[in-house]
């Protein structure tokens, strides 16, 4: 036996449709017959329903001009997107990887004296502006859009600020415009890969019986949301069965992830982005569209950066908000996407982990290693307050706080965990 740890419907936009047809740094020793076993990298699992990898990957998009890079810059940590004051600046897409701000990692780290704290983290994607068109070609074209198919989510920048200096590729300051031009252009380029799909299953026989099952499903899936599609309403809107869910998985689609609609004010604005009329109208549609909303202002946050730690809570508080965008952010998209939180931590380090709400007290071993999944055992578990409270391990076992949990267990957001399991 070995053990691990303390060491969404989018209003109809008709007409113009109708036309188209990580690994894991695993720092830990596996105590068995022979000695210690230790592990070098492990394998991350791919973001399904029954399984997360470690890292989140969410895609910024939007209209040009409407502070994406800028936004991108502010919240990863030497960010290098180009920001300036003109269509298509970002040709290339940037990615950087941000650690997800969490105040509970170093109390527990502290308390378990750890070598090194290791936060979750989050990948941001930002590609190129889209315009009107770009499932066809315009602006820089439909190839950007394949950018952001592998995401978990995508957060739709929504410019709600006014600023002469800085031009609108429309012309004028108007979030609904906006959104249904992005919406659209998401809309068309998942059309154009479903008919080019279906296409291809109309040519193919199935190889046996179980092939020919999935081709099926696959086959009515996409053609339900075709019908959806072609209504302007998003594939994550069409009930389908998890297992036809399963059998187009692989197309990515984009009208198929979450969308949190961030929207961008003024400096001013900040502390108070509900007297903005243009906020005011994106969350009336984020509630229609059954999506997420954060209000930020990407130039705070791109000030930030630019002060030393130790000045930012200051500087927050003369705008009157006790935060930066960045932790709302977060935030958001763990709960759009039904994500928990839950921590191994010992004297080589404290580590937070990132697993969906639901899961099995193997599943959540599953993250770190598949072994622990599989040779799972019992989780000693203790809730994080808890833990705290009773300022290590041993003293929480002595309390009679840390329990003794099998495979039923559903872990719960801030667990501390030790998983025992045979190899």
């Amino acid at each position: 036996m070995a053990r691990i740890g303390c060491t969404h419907l989018m209003p109809s936009l008709l007409s113009p449709l109708k036309h188209h047809t990580s690994h894991c740094q695993l720092m830990f020793g596996l105590a068995g017959v022979g000695g210690t076993v230790g592990f070098g990298r492990a394998k991350a699992r791919p973001f399904s329903s029954s399984r997360i990898c470690m890292s989140l990957k969410a895609g910024i998009v939007g209209l040009p001009n409407v502070g994406k890079s800028t936004l991108f810059n502010a919240v990863v940590e030497n960010g290098k997107a180009q920001a300036a004051n003109f269509p298509f600046c970002t040709i290339e897409p940037n990615v950087g990887i941000v650690a997800v701000p969490d105040p509970r990692l170093n109390v527990l780290s502290d308390l378990s004296k750890s070598q090194r704290a290791v936060p979750a983290s989050i990948e941001f994607v930002d590609i190129a502006g889209l315009v009107k068109g770009a499932s066809q070609g315009e602006g820089l074209g439909n190839k950007f859009l394949s950018h952001i198919r592998e995401v978990d989510s995508l957060l739709q920048v929504v410019r709600c600020f006014e600023d002469n200096d800085v031009i609108h590729v429309n012309g004028k300051v108007d979030p609904r415009s906006d959104i249904d031009v992005i919406n659209l252009e998401l809309v068309f380029s998942d059309l154009d890969q479903i008919e080019k799909r279906l296409d291809k299953l109309k040519k193919s026989k199935g190889r046996d019986s179980q092939s020919k099952v999935k081709e099926d499903a696959e086959r009515s899936a996409l053609e339900k949301i075709k019908i959806a599609l072609l209504d302007g309403k998003p594939a994550r809107s069409v009930t389908i069965t998890d297992f036809e869910k399963e059998a187009v998985k692989h197309l990515c689609l984009l009208t198929m992830k979450p969308i949190i609609y961030v929207a961008n004010v003024a400096e001013s604005e900040v502390a108070d982005p509900g007297s903005n009329p243009h906020v005011k109208e994106v969350m009336g549609l984020a509630s229609e569209l059954q999506s997420g909303l954060v209000t930020v202002s990407a130039q705070v946050e791109s000030e930030l950066t630019e002060l030393p730690s130790e000045e930012r809570t200051e500087y927050l508080q003369s705008l009157g908000v006790s935060e930066s965008g960045l932790g709302n952010l977060i935030r958001a998209t763990y709960s759009l996407l039904g994500l928990r939180t839950y921590f191994t931590s010992g004297e080589k380090e404290t580590k937070a982990w990132t697993i969906l709400a639901g899961m099995t007290a193997p599943q959540a071993a599953g993250v770190i290693h598949s072994d622990f999944e599989k040779g799972f055992i019992r989780a000693e578990t203790v809730a994080y307050d808890d833990f705290v409270a009773a300022g290590s391990l041993a003293a929480a076992r002595e309390k009679g706080v840390l329990r003794s949990e099998g495979k039923e267990y559903i872990v719960q957001e801030g667990d501390v965990m030790l998983f025992r399991f045979n190899v």
